[in-house]
């Protein structure tokens, strides 16, 4: 029996002949003048689908307004156009135009939620160790101050006073003037952006995210039933025009951004970029959700300044900052926050007490502990993280010198590129030979893009991090040409359907 494939009537949203143009002269290797041929101009196009950086969905121009871009004949339009239906990279409706698609059996299997076995190596957690002496020494405070809270019922909506004052302290020395009344405390940076979501937006409402993304952010706006308005960013940055455009195009509701070492891509955002994109949410209305939770693992390069001291003023008015312990200090601890204005902090705790009334105070009295010793887990851990990142660099050149990559300026990953959509096939094949890693499609707000893509943290010890990628070359060997020829998973395979844990 034949299988009819289902045909969307609206695309997600539209590009412009200008912004195709400049970004198919980039991807095809046009340079000035230079006018690609129809092959060129459709692998250009299903080149920047794969790598996010023209969503799926989205209505491409029409022809002769792209030919008119390109400076190029209709005929070499159209006949790109054709190849991209051929591929199933496109698809077309009389009276509704073409937009972009993928082809059928697209869609990866993720691979088993957690490693089995001993001798298991686990590339799909971006997070350190906690700080042993340091953790040690905090226990030993909280255990101290214990006595004293335990005289009271324990539960803080907003968060231990003690620890919102030095999380506002933190802000405040960062160069963002904060008060104790502008921070919620939270279960980790996972429920604050969940809260967070779920108050500024309602179902339907559209939220702006980068793409690749957290993939757990990326849960948490589907869970809320928000709809991602992706924009691309890349290990060499972010397309602010795009970005602002966007903005402008959609009005969305809230803009979810991780402007420090983003993950998985490693980029800085410029501050000039922080600026206009401020000043361009304030005038669409649009909340900027800052993630921050990775701001100070700054190995090649003084740690950004917090995103809401740089903007403008009255910028910063519907701007809400997240930020956590988990990749500074220790994931195991679950303390996190939000910084906002006041009024917002109070909706927020009043928000999260029906599924969460307060974090653990003996956990909080820890983070706190951990917060009063920061300068000296940093002074030992980015060192450590530094020569992770060259023991990880200095073995995907020798093993996988065909890979490329950008080494990220901070960060706990970099974001590699296979070269040939294999990704979902190689986290497969890598379980068997006892390597735990998503396909950099599972960091796509669309599945089945970024298939040519691998995030890989630096955070083990250096010879695991030679004995993993030593064992990711052994199992690209057994993948083969399976993410070539659309065997990714097609709601079959293991794992198929599952969204699967990472960190």
């Amino acid at each position: 029996m034949a299988v009819t494939r289902v045909v969307p009537t609206v695309s997600r949203a539209a590009v412009g002949a200008e912004a195709l143009a400049r970004l198919v002269s980039r991807t095809a290797g046009a340079g000035a003048g230079t006018r690609p041929g129809y092959r060129a101009l459709a692998q250009g196009v299903r080149a920047l689908l794969l790598d996010g950086r023209v969503p799926l969905r989205t209505r491409l121009p029409a022809e002769r307004e792209l030919a008119g871009a390109l400076k190029v004949s209709r005929a070499t339009v159209t006949a790109a156009y054709d190849l991209l239906r051929e591929g199933g990279y496109a698809l077309s409706r009389r009276g509704a135009g073409t937009w972009t698609a993928l082809p059928e059996g697209r869609r990866p299997a993720n691979v088993a939620a957690f490693p089995v076995g001993d001798g298991m190596l686990d590339l799909a957690i971006a997070a350190p160790p906690a700080p042993e002496s340091e953790l040690l020494d905090a226990y030993a405070d909280a255990g101290r101050a214990l006595p004293r809270h335990a005289a009271a019922p324990g539960y803080h909506p907003y968060g231990l006073p003690e620890l919102r004052a030095a999380i506002a302290e933190r802000f405040t020395r960062r160069g963002l003037a904060t008060v104790p009344e502008q921070i919620l405390v939270t279960t980790g940076a996972q429920q604050a952006l969940s809260l967070a979501l779920s108050l500024l937006g309602r179902p339907g409402d559209r939220v702006l995210v980068e793409n690749p993304s957290y993939p757990n952010a990326l849960d948490a706006l589907r869970r809320a039933g928000l709809r991602a308005v992706p924009v691309p960013v890349t290990a060499g940055g972010w397309d602010t025009e795009l970005i602002t455009a966007a903005l402008r195009q959609t009005a969305p509701r809230a803009a979810y951004l991780v402007p420090d070492f983003q993950n998985p891509t490693g980029a800085l955002m410029p501050r000039e970029d922080r600026v206009r994109i401020a000043e361009t949410a304030r005038a669409t209305g649009t909340w900027l959700v800052i993630d921050e939770t990775v701001s100070d693992i700054a190995l090649d390069v003084p740690a950004p300044p917090p995103f809401a001291s740089v903007v403008p003023p009255g910028a910063g008015e519907q701007l809400l900052t997240v930020g956590s312990l988990s990749k500074t200090h220790w994931g195991g601890l679950r303390v996190g926050w939000i910084r906002a204005g006041t009024p917002l902090v109070t909706e927020l705790a009043t928000a999260r007490v029906p599924a969460d009334m307060s974090n653990p105070v003996i956990d909080q009295l820890v983070g706190l502990g951990l917060l009063d010793r920061e300068h000296e887990v940093l002074r030992r851990r980015l060192p450590v993280l530094r020569a992770q990142r060259e023991a990880l660099t200095t073995a995907l050149s020798l093993h996988l010198p065909e890979w490329r990559w950008q080494t990220p300026p901070g960060g706990l990953s970099l974001w590699a590129d296979l070269g040939r959509p294999v990704a979902s096939a190689l986290a497969r094949a890598a379980l068997r030979h006892g390597v735990r890693i998503e396909g950099g499609s599972r960091f796509g707000v669309d599945p089945g893009t970024h298939e040519h893509r691998l995030r890989i943290p630096f955070t083990l010890p250096p010879e695991d991090i030679e004995a993993a990628v030593t064992r990711l070359a052994a199992a690209l060997a057994d993948a083969g040409d399976e993410g070539d020829n659309g065997n990714n998973g097609d709601g079959e395979g293991p794992g198929a359907g599952r969204r699967h844990w990472v960190a």
